[in-house]
């Protein structure tokens, strides 16, 4: 079940008892060598997950099949979580342009180009119904990889079609480059960095509305490119937030820890498995995920995302080879050096 009523006075206490992160330090941004431009997080504590029960859910989200309201058993039970070091957390999500530094300087092969099947691309001439998957988008086609998604996308824009081992290649590589460990947030890092202090459905508070302002997801601009699929109409944004595809990272208004996008624009891989029950048993101090899985966790929702599911207590999933035009990546660097090392890039391909 979603929520049950004895946890209602246990969420409230919760949620009253934990404080709000620390105030971020002025000016504590640092730059890396690919111009990632990185934001300190602060250490802190705060409440993971959502008790919302289906009937408050269906109330705020008319729309919606209530039976969607139900499928949500991942996001409970609330619990709290401490965050104990400060981290370095891209202040955007990773470009086009810098991805593409980071493949001719390395020499690497993302797995779109390097299994020869390629990535999914939007095609308004594509026909879903003539496929056996009846997927959104066209492929696997190898017209289709982080270099095309199908529409226009400029080097400041959040590279898509790159899978969670792409991800692991970019940060072992800048790790060895530049002496600090990078990596991909654990999931609690991930939304403690998109709550930044809140406690609400989205960064800048409950009403799906305000995203017009704040985040790049499925609205009227990106309904209009999507008349094969007329039960999504309803579901869009109704408001127009100029972008009908990927926009250009930091459009959008930042949350209170001054980072862009942490919803909307792209799904970000993090570095956990998915477990349905994690969260019953997670230790509260720096939850490092599942120690195994078949399927990684991804966050926060893309420009093709419905407003109820780019929620910050949302859980989404793929398979680490999955590339797709709506899954791209947001980067940790570790505050501590790495340890001297070997390289420890390796192009498998």
């Amino acid at each position: 079940m979603r929520a049950l009523p004895c946890a209602v006075a246990l969420a409230a206490a919760l949620l009253g008892a934990v404080p709000a992160p620390a105030q971020q330090p002025a000016h504590a941004h640092w730059t890396n060598s690919l111009g990632m431009v990185f934001v300190r997080v602060p250490a802190g504590r705060f409440v993971m997950g959502s008790h919302e029960t289906p009937q408050a859910l269906a109330r705020a989200y008319p729309q919606l099949d209530p039976q969607r309201f139900t499928l949500l058993g991942d996001e409970a039970p609330l619990h709290q979580v401490h965050i104990r070091h400060d981290f370095y957390l891209g202040q955007y999500e990773v470009t086009v342009g810098q991805f593409r530094r980071f493949v001719e300087a390395s020499g690497y092969r993302p797995e779109s180009e390097a299994d020869g099947t390629g990535g999914y691309g939007y095609n308004p001439q594509y026909d879903p119904a003539t496929t056996q998957r009846h997927d959104a988008f066209e492929g696997r086609d190898p017209r289709y990889s982080w270099r095309n998604p199908g529409f226009a996308q400029g080097d400041d824009h959040p590279v898509v079609n790159v899978t969670w081992n792409d991800a692991q290649a970019l940060a072992a590589w800048l790790s060895a480059r530049e002496g600090h460990r990078y990596r991909l947030p654990t999931e609690a890092e991930w939304e403690y960095a998109c709550r930044a202090g809140t406690r609400t459905r989205y960064p800048h508070g409950d009403d799906p509305a305000g995203l017009v302002r704040t985040a790049n997801v499925f609205d009227l601009d990106s309904a209009a490119y999507w008349p094969r699929w007329p039960a999504w109409q309803p579901q869009a944004l109704q408001a127009h937030d100029g972008h009908a595809f990927t926009a250009p990272v930091g459009s959008y208004t930042p949350n209170a820890f001054g980072l862009y996008d942490m919803v909307g624009n792209a799904w970000e891989w993090t570095a956990d498995w998915h477990e349905d029950d994690y969260y019953a048993h997670s230790p509260p101090d720096d939850p490092p995920g599942p120690a195994e899985g078949k399927v990684r966790v991804r966050r926060g929702g893309s420009w093709h995302t419905w407003p109820f599911y780019a929620r910050c207590a949302f859980r989404n999933w793929n398979t680490p080879q999955t590339r797709y035009p709506l899954v791209g990546m947001r980067l940790v660097r570790e505050i501590r050096p790495a340890a001297p090392r070997q390289s420890t890039f390796v192009d498998e391909h």
